[in-house]
């Protein structure tokens, strides 16, 4: 009896100890969950806890698990179709790509988040565009994230120009512009065209879509082709694999184009991140309006009469090739100076004042550049830009020229000039610039790029591949070493009177923001009066060298010097691998800012 009394007496004590316990833990378990249900809207107690503890369960030997309520349902009526004010809030509204979660995406996202001025250029740029590609997502059916694929593909840049000779807004390759009618002559390059590049890279999104059935291969295809896509389908399913995006071997570049594009999703898809990067909200109302004038006009001509800068025409108009714009091609006027170009025009016809100042000419045999410049009263630098001649070219006899008319007068062929060759700086063709290589025994796609600064999908895209395999022996196109200048390419032509017209190019990588330049340059006319012509000079990157040291990733040093470890890599031929202490690697500080 007395051994059962004294197990009883300690049995009651453990009780008591026991509940002093607990109610201790419930003290601090409150303080909890009192700070959590204050900063975390919608932490809700579960069903059947006890109220003093709210969103809090307590179970023995676990960790506190909290639990969030759903978005209460609205009673009011939600209208999917109003309109609204901001143009970010209607791009989240049709976003429907299934979401990627991966490593890659947070590297991604990451990298834009530590460059937000980079991100500020990329929405100001598209400020001029965005609308208009949302309303032709919207009228196909299509995802709206697809409007953020200019920023992996140019930056949003309309002039940008890849080592692939890949062009615009949606980086058309020539011989893919021409599968899908762009226009590539001496007059107009469309696949810099706005709204004609627009359409052709959604009618080929949407094409191998309906391919794939599948967002992620349809857009893995856009970047490596949908070729390349299916074979990698087929290799996965005769091995018994998943045939899915993420589950597909694929070359670096590809594999991290839709994490990219997630990421921006993500930054784009989150209100508050976006305020808090100081990405400014883009107005939900058409920028722009096309017209359609019958005429030849030049284009500071129509600058003039739209009463805009001429980088502003041109960020409209960016695929002319030429200082003047032939008769009955589109031109593409903000939509406030519509009425205010119209009106003007009216104005200038009535008093009988010339469109263009250009006329074309017909070279005769012994006439040189050199002496035909002066006698039209410009530098044979103005002659040869307005004419997209490079080098030391000389044009044969009977080859049509743009050349100044100062009084209007005279008139140009358009057709004539259609019909005879095109001239290398309008051409994006490879030039005897292009270097060429023998595949020999043990080289593969992989290396041969990797030795010459390209990625597989460029040196496939280059010369045609639709295979992996590279047989000894094999010729082939590489890309042109990186001009020695700058990536920004302007051509000066001087017309009537000092007045100036700035026909732009700009070669600038797919996923680089352009230079912002301050130089401007100077021609001289005929009588060696200086004519100040407003130019974007090109910022050549800074180069520097850093030796690896014990302990360093590419991860690291690309962190350090504000670069992208996939530039590193593509820079200095070198991977993760074969990263040693001691190694020296050549960095281009400008080439991500």
């Amino acid at each position: 009896m007395t051994l059962r009394l004294t197990l009883a007496v300690a049995l009651a004590c453990a009780c008591i100890n026991a509940t002093a316990q607990s109610r201790s833990n419930t003290t601090d378990d409150e303080q909890l969950a009192l700070s959590l249900s204050t900063s975390l809207p919608g932490l809700r107690t579960p069903e059947g806890s006890p109220a003093r503890t709210p969103g809090l369960r307590n179970e023995p030997d676990s960790m506190p698990v909290f639990e969030l309520s759903p978005t209460p349902l609205s009673s009011e009526t939600i209208d999917l179709t109003a309109e609204h004010e901001d143009l970010f809030m209607r791009l989240r509204s049709g976003f429907s790509i299934p979401n990627l979660d991966n490593d890659l995406v947070l590297y991604h996202q990451q990298w834009y988040l530590n460059r937000p001025d980079y991100l500020r250029r990329m929405v100001e740029r598209s400020r001029r565009y965005m609308h208009h590609i949302i309303e032709e997502l919207e009228r196909r059916g299509m995802p709206t994230e697809l409007a953020l694929l200019p920023m992996v593909e140019s930056a949003y840049n309309p002039l940008a120009y890849s080592r692939a000779n890949a062009s615009g807004l949606w980086q058309f390759i020539p011989s893919t512009g021409k599968n899908f009618k762009l226009q590539q002559n001496w007059w107009v390059d469309q696949r810099r065209d706005v709204i004609a590049s627009t359409a052709a890279a959604l009618d080929y999104l949407q094409s191998i879509y309906e391919m794939h059935g599948d967002w992620h291969l349809a857009l893995a295809s856009y970047n490596w082709g949908e070729g390349a896509v299916g074979r990698a389908i087929a290799k996965n399913r005769a091995k018994g694999l998943p045939t899915d995006y993420q589950s597909l071997t694929m070359p670096p570049e590809t594999r991290n184009y839709i994490p990219k594009l997630q990421a921006l999703k993500n930054i784009f898809g989150n209100p508050e991140l976006v305020r808090q990067l100081g990405l400014a909200p883009l107005p939900n109302r058409p920028y722009f309006t096309t017209i359609v004038w019958p005429a030849n006009i030049d284009v500071d001509v129509a600058a003039k009469l739209a009463e805009v800068p001429v980088d502003e025409f041109l960020a409209l108009n960016p695929a002319n090739n030429r200082p003047v714009i032939a008769a009955d091609t589109p031109l593409v006027l903000p939509t406030n100076k519509v009425d205010t170009f119209m009106s003007n025009l009216d104005r200038r016809q009535s008093n009988d004042k010339p469109l263009s100042y250009w006329r074309s000419y017909t070279t005769r045999p012994g006439e040189k550049l050199e002496t035909l410049a002066p006698r039209f009263g410009i530098t044979l630098e103005s002659l040869k830009a307005a004419n997209g001649i490079v080098g030391r070219l000389r044009p044969p006899p009977g080859f049509t020229l743009l050349v100044p008319a100062p009084d209007g007068s005279g008139s140009i062929e358009p057709a004539a000039m259609l019909a005879q060759p095109r001239l290398p700086a309008a051409d994006p063709t490879p030039t005897s610039t292009a270097r060429s290589y023998v595949a020999r025994k043990g080289d593969t796609l992989a290396s041969v790029a990797r030795r010459n600064g390209m990625s597989v999908a460029e040196l496939k895209k280059l010369n045609r591949l639709s295979s992996e395999r590279l047989p000894p022996g094999t010729k082939l196109t590489l890309a042109a070493p990186p001009e020695p200048a700058a990536r920004v390419r302007t051509t000066l032509a001087v017309s009537k009177a000092g007045s100036n017209v700035t026909d732009k190019r700009l070669a600038a990588a797919s996923n680089s923001p352009p230079a912002k330049g301050k130089a401007q340059t100077s021609a001289r006319n005929a009588t060696g009066k200086p004519t100040a012509v407003a130019a974007q000079a090109a910022k050549k990157p800074r180069i520097t060298r850093y030796t690896v040291r014990k302990g360093d990733t590419l991860a690291s040093i690309a962190r350090h010097f504000k670069v992208d470890a996939d530039d590193l890599m593509r820079w200095n031929h070198v991977s993760a691998s074969t990263l040693q202490p001691g190694r020296t690697l050549t960095i281009q500080l400008a080439s991500n800012d």
